[in-house]
């Protein structure tokens, strides 16, 4: 009797302790203080983390962050190993569980190499919809590349919300944020062009202009280096 009690109690303390484990691992985080040019898209990009994982562990609502401030940065590896932990029990060595296979993904879906929250990808798709509709699968996920890659040009702000709500004189940069177009839903293409470009295995040369020869009335932009024409659009640097 005194024996059974006695190897209770040990396997009872094991779970304990796994289970402790398990929840150290779960919460592991990064402390991190926000510099000059920082977003939340940037460091999820950086530390391989989605915004909305950044914004919940710190209790966020909205995408602002502040210079100085610091912010917990969820660790995506120790995440990912917490969730496939399981505590230790006395099972025989020959009946391990096999490990899950993982989960085959359509030919056609990709990882995306970046991350951006779901309002900013409806946003971006609305854009691509009402700049490129007409244009082939191509020439969308060209004008969404565009918008990413002034995300990450100096030139420009710092997310894709800014960008394409960036005001240049007395007008919106994009026309369709100026006439409310950008406000109609955009198609299943539109929203497909935009996964594709997020993945950024095509930048474009980092074009950061498109406009279509023409309709532009700009003489301006007929300056810029031009790096490749898709159906009715010039992209250009």
């Amino acid at each position: 009797m005194k024996h059974s009690y006695m190897k209770s109690m040990v396997v009872a303390c094991l779970a304990t302790l796994s289970f402790i484990g398990f929840n150290a691992t779960a919460t592991a985080a990064t402390n991190y203080k926000v510099v000059k040019g920082d977003s939340l898209w940037k460091l999820g990009k950086r530390y391989s983390v989605t915004i909305d994982d950044i914004k919940k562990l710190n209790n966020r609502q909205g995408d602002m962050i502040y210079i100085g401030e610091t912010l917990a940065i969820p660790s995506k590896t120790k995440v990912l190993a917490a969730e496939t932990t399981e505590p230790s029990t006395a099972a025989p060595a020959n009946t391990a569980k096999p490990e899950p296979k993982p989960e085959a993904k359509p030919a056609d879906q990709e990882t995306p190499a970046v991350s951006i929250s779901s309002s900013e990808k409806d946003l971006l798709a609305r854009l691509v919809e009402a700049e490129a509709k007409g244009e082939s699968y191509k020439g969308k996920v060209g004008v969404a590349t565009v918008v990413l890659n002034r995300v990450d040009s100096p030139k420009f702000p710092d997310t894709v919300t800014g960008v394409i709500k960036q005001v240049v004189g007395k007008a919106y940069a994009f026309s369709p944020v100026q006439n409310g177009s950008i406000n109609k839903p955009a198609s299943e293409d539109s929203k497909k062009a935009v996964e594709q470009a997020l993945t950024r295995k095509d930048r474009l040369d980092d074009s950061i202009y498109f406009y279509n020869p023409k309709t532009a009335t700009d003489n301006w932009i007929r300056s810029r280096a031009v790096i490749k024409t898709i159906d009715h659009h010039v992209f250009a640097k």
